[in-house]
């Protein structure tokens, strides 16, 4: 099982960091407005369920993803001015998919697109996008906790490798 505890506290500090790694490594997306920032995430999100669903069970694509799902979920939260540490109850994080793996990823995934397309017609939509990304964070948590990943060791692993990518391309763009 996972190694490392997640209370508020490691959410916050979670968010603070990834909010430091996009100063850093995410400049194109930094530099969009909020509202293009939230677009952008939730495109992610759907790629995630398109590539759960091609997977087809393999465990190293899902853990992949769960990972990647993170991070997003992490940067949404801070465009949304969401934290994390006041709004999830770490204690009642679940174990089990409510759907299923493919279902409930896209499921969070579509209703946070749906915000974002409500945005575009002025209606509604913080409130639909804030659940939506807990539901992903929840997804994220299922995934840990079915395979046993140390989401901490994971994310910091993750990390790594986009500034690593970002120093590259920077460096070719010269």
């Amino acid at each position: 099982m996972q190694s490392h505890v997640i209370d508020s506290t490691t959410l916050l500090r979670w968010q603070q960091e990834q909010f430091a790694h996009d100063q850093r490594n995410h400049t194109d997306i930094i530099g969009l407005s909020r509202v293009d920032k939230l677009k952008h995430y939730g495109l992610h999100f759907a790629k995630y369920a398109g590539r759960i669903a091609r997977a087809g069970g393999d465990s190293t694509v899902t853990l992949k993803t769960m990972v990647d799902a993170a991070l997003v979920c992490l940067s949404a939260a801070n465009a949304l001015s969401q934290r994390f540490d006041r709004v999830v109850e770490t204690d009642n994080l679940p174990t089990k998919y409510r759907i299923g793996l493919l279902a409930d990823i896209a499921d969070a995934g579509g209703r946070f697109s749906d915000a974002c397309e409500k945005i575009d017609h002025m209606e509604d939509f913080l409130s639909i996008a804030r659940e939506a990304n807990i539901d992903v964070l929840r997804w994220v948590w299922c995934v840990a906790s079915e395979f046993g990943a140390d989401l901490q060791t994971e994310i910091i692993k993750r990390r790594q490798q986009l500034a690593e990518r970002q120093f590259l391309i920077a460096r070719h763009a010269r």
